[in-house]
């Protein structure tokens, strides 16, 4: 739970960057359909200069979540790390 905290903020933030500025252009009587693309550039800009710390702590969040701190060995992994131990890395001298 503690890792979707950061992913919902950024969301209502985005979602609130779109639909104020959709609210405003509605009730001032700009028709809809110009209202949505304006609303949508307003959006996009907003989040981009104003939602950079939040957007960093997603995708900080996301990259954890994909690639865990710790590094799971399983049994086959142990066995064949062994024999790779067990051999000698150089190359036998040729018998004269």
């Amino acid at each position: 739970m503690k890792a979707l905290l950061p992913v919902i903020y950024y969301t209502v933030l985005r979602l609130l960057a779109f639909a104020v500025p959709l609210g405003l252009l509605i009730w001032v009587g700009v028709p809809p359909m110009w209202s949505a693309l304006v609303a949508a550039v307003t959006g996009l800009a907003v989040s981009l200069v104003f939602l950079r710390t939040s957007r960093e702590k997603v995708s900080g969040s996301l990259y954890e979540a994909r690639h865990p701190a710790y590094e799971h060995v399983g049994a086959d992994e142990e066995a064949e790390d062994d024999l790779y131990e067990d051999e000698d890395p150089r190359p036998a001298a040729p018998s004269a």
